[in-house]
Order: structure tokens, then C-alpha cells, then sequence
């Protein structure tokens, strides 16, 4: 497997200049000598901006994929974006219009999880709401074979809580990609406190056939990187609230001066500020700590419906919403 260097000069994932063309198949002897883990098919519950997302990396590395959701719109809209993504990499000369078709060839659209049946590896990419996941995987732990593994995308809730509601908590594991998931390297790989190191390598091992970084986090709230990016953004609010700069200017010190690829702002209105509430929300309730309060502004914004890109404004306007 051929790996590059980070800027900062540590190992990153093995080079995405072009796709992968065959598939191919996770499973190596774990370090620690317990039972291979195969993953061939990786079913995708949620085909929402997270869901297609993490369904045209996982194709996109030579995977196949049932997409599964509850309307056969969502099932649509996410295909077009797929193909709209493997489009501009056609358009870009990185793809030819035959490695485009073999990847939309891999995902599989289901509106049942039936359909989940042979699968070996499921991520769950729902909305963030605790019972919403819980019951999604009691559905899947009475659908999916016994060997397979699940993990949900969430952003910052519990991952013992959501193993509690199968009877294989200890293959379940959190694995947290970043938006978009096919530009974003980072996955945090978040074990609970009886997962399995089998799970916790074999998932580390798929994001790394991905083309990601996977670093293996604590189950904490908010994990590691929401850890220090919602207080950043909280505090960014507050200074916006108090006048000490306009949204640009913070945006522009953030990216000027710290370092951000993009300003806190930006950031906050591409992820989507209902995701940034609801994660704000659940650390603030489970750690009690202030730094995660959610200011009134942000949750305002929320209740007047200003998401970010994907309604067409939030702290910046977008025009018409993302379709």
C-alpha cells in the first residue's frame, strides 16, 4: 500500500489519484491474533449529505453498497449526487466516463433493510436524535448476519448508549466522518467501553481503504474534534453578539491567523446549524459544562429555519437552498 506524508509530516492514507476499479476486501489477522474481520459490502443507513456521502467513498474504494432509506426521493437525490460528484472528477480528468459507470455500479438504492441481509459492515448516517439511532440499530441487529459490524456517523452521542440497544454492543463502534466525506480525510474511530479490539481494527482498517485518516477516539461528548470546534464556534457567536467584529472579520482572522481553512462561520453553515445545535445540545447536557451552552442566536437562527447552505442562508446567504 503506498502511503504519503502530511504536511506536518505524519502518516497519512494511501494516495487517491485515481479510483479504485476492482473491488477488493477488508479483512486482515488482527494485531492481537483474534479472527479476521471481511468486509465486502458496506450497508449505508440514510442517504441525506452524510449518507451519499459516505456511500461514494465507501464505492469509490472498490466496495459494494446498499443505500437504504425510508422514501424513494431521498434514494433519488442522493444517486444524482453521487453521480454529480463522480461528475466533476470526470470533468476534472481524473476519472474516465467507464470508471465513473463501475462505481455508481457498486451502490445498490433499497428502501428495505431487508436488503441488508449479506451485508458486512453498516454505517448509520440518521439524523442526530439518540432514540432515532437506537431504534435504527434494534432494527438492523435483527437484519444484519451475526458477523457483521455497525457503526453510526454520529457527531457526539453516546456510542455505548446506542450499543446498549443491540444484543452485539461490542460490534458496534462509532465511525465519524467529516462534511463532505468524500474531501474530508478525517474519520474518528470511537470505541465504547465493550468494543471489541476485532471492531475497533477492522473499522480503522476500512477508513483506511477509504482513503481516510482514521484516529481512534475516547466515547466522550463530542468526541475529539467537536470537543474543540463547538466551543470555538460558541465563542465566535458571543464575540459576533458583542460587536467585537463582524462575521467576515471573524471568519478572516480564523483563516489568517490561526491557520482554518475556512472561517468558523463557513464552517458552521456548510456542516448545517441545526447539526451544530444539536451537538452543542448534547454536550452541554451530558458534560453540564458552559463552554457548550448553545448561545440564543444560534438557536434562533435554527427555529427561523436559517440552516446554512443547505436552506440557502444561515450566517451568510446562499441563495436558493441545496437541492
Amino acid at each position: 500500500m503506498r502511503r504519503d506524508r502530511d504536511e506536518a509530516g505524519g502518516e497519512v492514507v494511501e494516495s487517491a489519484h485515481s479510483p479504485c476499479t476492482k473491488p477488493f476486501t477488508v479483512g486482515r489477522a488482527p494485531r492481537h491474533g483474534g479472527p479476521v474481520v471481511w468486509v465486502n459490502t458496506v450497508g449505508v443507513v440514510g442517504a441525506g449529505a452524510m449518507g451519499h456521502g459516505i456511500a461514494e467513498v465507501v464505492a469509490y474504494a472498490g466496495m459494494k453498497v446498499v443505500l437504504y432509506d425510508v422514501e424513494q426521493r431521498f434514494l433519488d437525490k442522493a444517486m444524482r449526487r453521487i453521480d454529480e460528484i463522480l461528475q466533476e472528477r470526470v470533468s476534472a480528468g481524473k476519472m474516465t466516463d467507464a470508471e465513473k459507470g463501475e462505481i455508481l455500479g457498486r451502490v445498490t438504492p433499497t428502501l428495505s433493510l431487508d436488503a441488508f441481509k449479506d451485508v458486512d459492515f453498516v454505517i448509520e448516517a440518521a439524523p442526530e436524535k439518540m432514540e432515532v439511532k437506537r431504534q435504527i440499530f434494534r432494527d438492523l441487529d435483527a437484519t444484519v448476519p451475526e458477523r457483521c459490524l455497525l457503526a453510526t456517523n454520529t457527531s457526539a452521542l453516546s456510542i455505548a448508549a446506542i450499543g446498549a440497544a443491540t444484543k452485539r454492543p461490542q460490534r458496534v463502534v462509532g465511525m465519524h466522518f467529516f462534511n463532505p466525506a468524500h474531501k474530508m480525510k478525517l474519520v474518528e474511530v470511537v470505541p465504547s467501553v465493550v468494543t471489541s479490539r476485532e471492531t475497533v481494527e477492522a473499522t480503522v482498517e476500512l477508513a483506511e481503504k477509504c482513503r481516510k485518516l482514521a484516529v481512534v477516539v475516547k466515547d466522550t461528548p463530542g468526541f475529539l474534534v467537536n470537543r474543540i470546534l463547538t466551543p470555538i464556534l460558541i465563542e465566535s457567536i458571543r464575540a459576533l453578539d458583542e460587536n467585537v467584529a463582524s462575521q467576515r472579520d471573524i471568519d478572516l482572522a480564523l483563516r489568517a491567523g490561526a491557520g482554518f481553512p475556512m472561517g468558523v462561520f463557513e464552517l458552521a453553515d456548510m456542516v448545517g446549524l441545526d447539526v451544530a445545535l444539536e451537538t452543542a445540545e448534547t454536550m452541554h447536557r451530558e458534560t453540564g459544562d458552559p463552554r457548550y451552552a448553545p448561545p440564543p442566536r444560534l438557536r434562533r437562527m435554527v427555529e427561523a429555519g436559517l440552516l446554512g447552505r443547505k436552506s440557502g442562508r444561515g450566517f451568510y446567504e446562499y441563495g436558493a437552498p441545496e437541492e
